[in-house]
């Protein structure tokens, strides 16, 4: 209906301001593995930001969900996905 096509279209900034949070939080995830992994960060100090930041992630997954749920329907969320883990895969590549 008309409502809920005006309704998808006011919650567009709110799923892209989900969507870059979303983005940014998997790049902080990746960024503590990595000083993991470089023994910038002990094991515990690991944990204890991974977890945070999971948790922080499932909440951004979540709004993000609700958003779909009320209207925005899924699929343009999903291909963004598809489209982040490809770049990732080459970024993660060997260095030529």
């Amino acid at each position: 209906t008309r409502r809920q096509a005006a309704d998808s279209g006011s919650d567009e900034p709110a799923r892209d301001e989900l969507t870059v949070a979303r983005e940014a939080k998997y790049r902080e995830i990746r960024d503590a593995e990595l000083d993991y992994r470089t023994g910038k960060l002990s094991r515990e100090d690991y944990d204890a930001i991974d977890g945070a930041l999971r948790a922080e992630a499932i909440s951004i997954l979540d709004r993000i969900e609700s958003l779909e749920r009320d209207g925005l329907g899924p699929g343009t969320l999903e291909q963004d996905d598809r489209e982040n883990e490809e770049q990732d895969r080459e970024e993660d590549g060997p260095a030529i």
